[in-house]
């Protein structure tokens, strides 16, 4: 008796009728499919937006390159971590003199705007009300800070500009009037929550002219146009003066964010990684359901063995019913998907452009072709063991 062809068999249909011979069981196999592909595409999503929103929060800082008098201890090398230490209240006291606030504009200014700082302590006050609150002095704030309310000026010679927490505690709009030593203050702006750049916290700051103060420049702010250009303007500044010792303290502030970019990075696969187990345990059902489904239909595949169906056609239709039930899941898996991140940008401040980024496509892709190729490979053995079943033993149970 001759084989009967391949093409004869409608091996999809057969394979969609034997899935609906007992639904619960082809759900319950599906709903792990679904569950790991969403798993999969979910945590995918979760760590891309959590990485680009660190991004975008220090994304103007990796212009930045922050030097301080006094060397961080650790040679010279702009460890970012030890430097940032450093710079935040580490470093030396003795502030710049003048000389090396030129040289430094010499070396740095060819890439990008030089802003020395005065930074100190001091209490604002206002009527009955008083905080302990950072005090900046600059005669250039345009180049660091933006304003939420009020104009920053280009030149500031008059007036004080005023962090969010700070105006926040004491009540200060734009107009009112601080007092600092005595002193009174017109607020001229009141500066964006989080503020710009990160070696000063912007919610307490206060930022006078430089004028008003007494004490030598303690900070130096090199502001280019891209991260490229500030690890140059760090490079030239620690050749120029760490030459024969640790005088300044370099940050390359970009640094910071490619720390911020691998951990976000480990942190993605370890979230793949978790979603990954829950399609194994949905291969392994899969591979479950195959097996008794081709146990059940024993005689009905030894009866097409018998009138010729060869093994080739015979492990198809079991493929096709793993496979099947993978692009079924899978689909499922990526429609909650895409309804989760709707969700989520409907109840939290996460933007759409964010969740719609690139690269949570291509996690929806993955996810997707992982949820069907572990389908497809679970349906493999119940295909081979089922074909390689001589027709006498299969017709006999």
């Amino acid at each position: 008796m001759g084989l009967l062809p391949a093409h004869r068999l409608p091996v999809v249909r057969i394979a969609v009728r034997n899935l609906g011979r007992n639904r619960l069981r082809t759900g319950l196999a599906t709903l792990g499919i679904v569950i790991g592909v969403l798993a999969i595409a979910t945590l995918g999503i979760l760590g891309t937006v959590l990485q680009l929103s660190a991004t975008n929060a220090f994304g103007g800082v990796g212009t930045q390159v922050v030097v301080t008098p006094g060397g961080s201890g650790g040679g010279g090398d702009g460890s970012t971590l030890d430097s940032l230490s450093a710079v935040t209240g580490g470093g030396s006291t003795e502030g710049f003199s003048p000389r090396e606030v030129q040289r430094i504009d010499r070396i740095a200014g060819k890439h990008g705007r030089v802003v020395p700082l005065v930074t100190a302590a001091g209490t604002v006050s206002r009527g009955q009300g008083e905080q302990i609150g950072v005090l900046v002095g600059t005669d250039d704030p345009r180049t660091l800070f933006s304003a939420a309310e009020g104009r920053i000026p280009r030149n500031h010679r008059q007036g004080a500009l005023v962090g969010h927490d700070l105006a926040e505690n004491l009540e200060l709009r734009v107009g009112s009037t601080v007092e600092i030593d005595g002193n009174s203050y017109r607020v001229l702006a009141l500066l964006e929550e989080g503020g710009q750049f990160l070696p000063i916290a912007t919610g307490n700051a206060l930022v006078l002219p430089e004028d008003e103060f007494t004490e030598p420049y303690s900070q130096i702010i090199v502001r280019t146009d891209s991260p490229e250009s500030a690890a140059t303007v760090a490079s030239e500044l620690r050749s120029a003066f760490n030459g024969r010792g640790n005088r300044i303290t370099v940050v390359e502030l970009s640094s910071l964010l490619d720390q911020i970019r691998e951990y976000f990075g480990l942190l993605n696969a370890v979230l793949l990684a978790i979603g990954s187990i829950s399609l194994v345990v949905a291969g392994v059902s899969i591979v479950n359901v195959m097996l008794m489904s081709t146990s059940e239909r024993s005689e009905e595949l030894g009866m097409l063995r018998a009138v010729g169906v060869d093994r080739t056609t015979v492990m198809r239709m079991i493929v096709a019913e793993a496979l099947l039930l993978g692009v079924l899941g899978g689909l499922a898996g990526v429609a909650l998907s895409l309804l989760a991140a709707v969700g989520l940008s409907l109840v939290t401040p996460i933007g759409l452009e964010l969740l719609l980024h690139p690269r949570n496509v291509g996690f929806l892709v993955l996810a997707f072709c992982f949820g069907v190729g572990t389908s497809l490979l679970s349906g493999l053995y119940p295909a081979w063991k089922t074909a390689n079943r001589r027709p006498v033993e299969a017709l006999n149970g």
